[in-house]
């Protein structure tokens, strides 16, 4: 039986909050060295998507991915058919994750840096990088897991709060992916 990701997460960072009560910031040394950690962490998780886009655009795997695409929430606009490959959707889902990635570097400049904050350091150093792993690109591509059952493509969109802002699931099944179809609502086509 394995353990949620996130419950994980949560034990990981109450763990490191407690370590970094000892962890003596005031030190430079030990400051720098805990900024090396972080720089580290994001250069490794960095070569970890690198990788991850050369293999995709080497299996350049054109296969039909077809599914229908939730509107976002509160927009009132129709779902949305999708009809792409798997190297679109794989290469999709990459820029994302660097885009999250920037994005969570960016933020971490900032309360740092700005705002002096020191003890996030610590758990912004094993947190992205425990999620580069469990995500599912990195499943597929770096750890030679098969893209079936929970890594069918298209993926689930991530539980919680994120997962709910962007309007619900992705439809795949069949009579879902026919409507939006018919509909004919500007689907993307992505070749």
């Amino acid at each position: 039986m394995a353990i949620n990701p996130q419950v994980t997460n949560l034990i990981i960072i109450l763990g490191f909050m407690q370590i970094s009560k000892k962890v003596p910031f005031e030190d430079p040394n030990v400051l720098n060295g805990v900024r090396a950690l972080y720089v580290l962490s994001n250069v490794i998780i960095a070569g970890i998507y690198f990788y991850v886009q050369a293999q995709i655009n080497k299996k350049n795997d054109m296969t039909v991915v077809k599914y229908v695409e939730p509107a976002p929430m509160g927009s009132g606009e129709e779902p949305k058919f999708v009809a792409t490959t798997v190297k679109a959707y794989d290469l999709q889902q990459l820029r994302a994750l660097f885009k999250a990635q920037l994005m969570g570097v960016g933020m971490m400049a900032v309360m740092h840096f700005y705002f002096k904050y020191t003890n996030p350091l610590l758990i912004q150093s094993i947190i992205p990088l425990k999620g580069a792993f469990e995500g599912n690109l990195v499943k597929i591509h770096l750890l030679g897991h098969s893209a079936t059952g929970e890594l069918a493509r298209p993926w689930k969109a991530a539980a919680g709060i994120m997962g709910a802002m962007q309007g619900g699931e992705i439809k795949t099944d069949k009579k879902s992916i026919e409507t939006a179809e018919r509909a004919g609502r500007g689907g993307v086509k992505d070749e």
